[in-house]
């Protein structure tokens, strides 16, 4: 059986609970944050879109992620071969957007075939910032109490399935995952809640960052991602920065510009 996650950070709690040799020849690591950017090659290798996104986010003078095409198109092809192997397959999720979506985009992939899906739930079903919990919020131990796989029933699969098509056609910039559901929207509303966070007089960005991920239901804002939408609402002369964006926002600091 495969087990999937979304992210590196969850790989220390499962790879405990699964031990060092299942983890080593069971669990695969998918790190694309699905919650953001363009959905709509994101199953059709080379994936060019979605790669030219994350080149976008990335900050210029930074080291480049490294093999951002390759792993793209490397994912979507490893999950399109899955129908074809002999092997079951088990999505570790929270309350995570990106989580969910991994979820949907499997059973998608695997809707119509011969292999078992099946699911360990480590969320509260409830993604407000005080109550979510994702995979890599879980201590080691607890993942161990959590992990009861079971089957994701053939109307579940279909559901999710139709879920993940409604997101890849919206192709919406932001997915928050809400009431069970995904809702699309631009970055609107995360530019106006980092814009708020953002004070007249000068101080660390990291801080506004944080009021942002603090209070940012739905998804996980990260650091990258925010980081990015403050280089574009310092470019649009909203907010004036002090800082190199090759240096990392740790460095950086900014002030709301009065419009007068």
């Amino acid at each position: 059986m495969w087990h999937l996650v979304c992210g590196d950070a969850a790989v220390e709690g499962v790879s405990f609970v699964l031990g060092a040799e299942g983890a080593r020849s069971a669990l695969r690591v998918l790190r694309d944050d699905l919650a953001v950017g363009p959905l709509h090659d994101t199953d059709l290798p080379p994936c060019r879109v979605r790669a030219e996104f994350w080149r976008t986010v990335w900050p210029a003078g930074m080291p480049p992620l490294p093999k951002l095409d390759e792993s793209l198109s490397e994912d979507a092809q490893w999950l399109a071969g899955l129908p074809r192997q002999e092997r079951s397959v088990t999505v570790w999720h929270g309350d995570s957007a990106s989580e969910q979506l991994l979820l949907a985009r499997v059973a998608e992939v695997l809707l119509d075939s011969d292999t078992a899906l099946w699911e360990v739930a480590c969320g509260t079903g409830d993604s407000s910032v005080g109550r979510r919990r994702a995979v890599s919020m879980h201590e080691p131990q607890a993942l161990v109490a959590l992990y009861r796989s079971r089957r994701v029933t053939a109307e579940r699969q279909r559901i999710l399935a139709g879920q993940w098509r409604q997101a890849v056609q919206e192709n919406a910039w932001v997915r928050r995952w809400q009431d069970a559901a995904f809702h699309g929207e631009d970055f609107t509303r995360i530019d106006a809640q980092l814009l708020a966070a953002i004070q007249p007089h000068w101080h660390p960005l990291a801080q506004a960052m944080a009021d942002v991920m603090k209070g940012c239901d739905g998804f996980f804002a990260t650091d990258m991602l925010l980081f990015w939408r403050a280089r574009v609402l310092a470019g649009e002369s909203l907010i004036e920065a002090q800082g190199q964006a090759g240096e990392g926002y740790a460095g950086w600091c900014v002030r709301r510009v009065n419009k007068t």
